[in-house]
């Protein structure tokens, strides 16, 4: 009998849709498009408004527009690609916004998402694919019928919550923020006194866009110290990101941190526990790592990031095999 990866679904459907944007580009695109799989680009990635390489959808004609965000959906599930598509056309909000207040800012513009792959879809070897602009950075890795890293996985939101106009009141994140304030508030004085690691809240994501994430320890509450529906709240917020990526790939990788223990990881908070005040939480334990945070634009601008840190970028898997295969 042949036992099938649970991935395999996964693995065939980017791939397909990998060549096919490949495919439906000119020469040049393609070229543009292209890279190996083990050049540093790859592993560079950034969630600001720049220049990227790859190709901006800005560069593309309809049909080849519509492959490029087949790519995207490949890899997510129905929500998380309707919140891809929903910070894309924030953009054209934020427009309005800044001018409104009279800002000269970065270039607000929903065309400037660059979707790149590397290696060869579907071949022997690991390929990737990421689609990347403001407030967007999705990196995967796929080898054979394995998808075998899906993070870096950024989604950020500027404006957190559109307060003027016809998309007023729009808050594009607000599961994963409503769920974090729900569990600070839940905690009493003891545990509050551990999980409040900042009394200010940073002004952005620690770890920023490491190519490979660096915390010391875990800070904060362990989950071992919280009640039974503390855990319930914890575990709802961890499935928030790990449920981003398309369903056949998130149900190894939340059973995996089920198995693993919910007690190995530890809450951290930074600044008052206020919603509309700046505000900073982390979620971390072993190589699993969650950050977000609240601070630019009193408090209505969200970063939010899932790292594997042992194996961003599939450098666990990647580096197991060339120690495994290539090294004498």
């Amino acid at each position: 009998m042949t036992i099938h990866s649970p991935h395999a679904l996964a693995a065939a459907e980017m791939a397909e849709a990998a060549s096919a944007m490949l495919a439906g580009l000119s020469d040049d695109l393609r070229a543009k498009a292209s890279y190996p799989y083990m050049d540093g680009e790859r592993v560079f990635w950034y969630y600001p408004p720049l220049n990227r390489h790859g190709v901006p959808l800005r560069d593309m004609d309809a049909a080849q527009r519509s492959l490029a965000m087949a790519l995207m959906a490949s890899g997510l599930n129905e929500s998380s690609y309707k919140k891809a598509t929903q910070i894309i056309d924030l953009e054209t909000v934020l427009r309005e916004v800044e001018a409104d207040q009279g800002l000269n800012s970065f270039r607000r513009d929903p065309e400037l998402y660059y979707f790149t792959v590397f290696g060869r879809p579907g071949g022997t070897d690991p390929w990737g694919w990421r689609a990347e602009g403001h407030h967007i950075s999705l990196n995967y890795s796929i080898w054979g019928d394995e998808v075998i890293s899906v993070t870096p996985f950024f989604f950020g939101s500027n404006p957190a919550e559109v307060r003027t106009g016809p998309h007023k009141g729009l808050r594009i994140l607000s599961r994963r923020e409503d769920l974090a304030l729900e569990l600070a508030a839940s905690l009493d004085g003891g545990q509050r006194s551990k999980a409040v690691i900042y009394e200010e809240a940073p002004y952005d994501i620690v770890t920023y866009n490491s190519s490979r994430a660096s915390l010391p320890f875990e800070e904060g509450l362990p989950a071992s110290r919280m009640t039974g529906v503390q855990k319930e709240l914890l575990t709802a917020l961890v499935d928030d990101y790990v449920g981003q990526v398309r369903g056949d790939v998130h149900e190894g990788r939340m059973a995996g941190m089920i198995e693993q223990g919910i007690d190995r990881l530890h809450f951290a908070w930074g600044g008052p526990l206020n919603g509309s005040l700046p505000h900073y939480y982390r979620i971390h334990g072993g190589d699993f790592l969650v950050e977000f945070d609240n601070y630019q634009n009193g408090a209505n601008h969200v970063h939010s990031v899932w790292r594997d840190v042992g194996n961003d970028f599939a450098s666990d898997v990647l580096r197991d095999h060339l120690l495994a295969y290539h090294v004498l």
